[in-house]
């Protein structure tokens, strides 16, 4: 997985992930489209302990990909069916 953490407008942080094998892939279903960038996402691949310690503390998240969304939902932060399907990878943002 790729993890990055942004500094959010007004203060606070983003923090997003996407399993590594859709990073550069564009994701189309129906009218939306998604493409999953290095800027948004990250370069440096990320443990899945990293992973976990960056869900665990983050007020906003915006995460892509099975690997990553199953972690979230081990961790009790999301449920699939409140993930957007594009493409049958599933999208969450967590406010």
């Amino acid at each position: 997985m790729y993890l990055r953490i942004h500094a959010a407008p007004g203060g606070g942080k983003v923090v997003a992930i996407c399993d590594r094998e859709l990073l550069g892939r564009t994701l189309r279903e129906g009218d939306l489209e998604i493409t999953i960038t290095e800027d948004f996402y990250g370069g440096d691949p990320a443990t899945e302990d990293e992973v976990r310690d960056a869900l665990r503390h983050a007020t906003n998240a915006n995460i892509i990909g099975w690997k990553v969304v199953n972690i979230a939902i081990s961790l009790g932060i999301v449920e699939i069916s409140s993930c957007l399907m594009i493409d049958s990878i599933p999208h969450a943002q967590i406010l």
